[in-house]
């Protein structure tokens, strides 16, 4: 891979690398996958941690700003998106 240049992710050329998971994760994700899908499935996973973390990134940054969100009317947007479902385990 080129050092020098920049790609967002999910961009640019493949490069193999080595990776160590755990004996149960491996099997879990072969289960859903095959042997041969490993591979995609990483990299899916690997964006959507980095969008998370950018995400984490952003609302740190917000909150620096304009303080913690209001636990109330984020209550009250959940339950609109949701259709009125509790909080608790909706954005899992």
């Amino acid at each position: 891979m080129t050092d020098d240049a920049d790609f967002l992710p999910g961009g640019g050329p493949t490069s193999g690398i080595s990776v160590t998971l755990t004996a149960g994760t491996l099997q879990a994700i072969r289960e859903r996958v095959g042997r041969r899908g490993v591979s995609a499935y990483l990299e899916k996973a690997a964006q959507r941690q980095i969008e998370r973390d950018n995400l984490d990134e952003l609302i740190e940054s917000f909150e620096q700003v304009h303080g913690p969100a209001d636990a109330a009317a984020v209550e009250a947007k959940r339950a609109r998106l949701t259709g009125g479902a509790s909080g608790a385990g909706a954005a899992a």
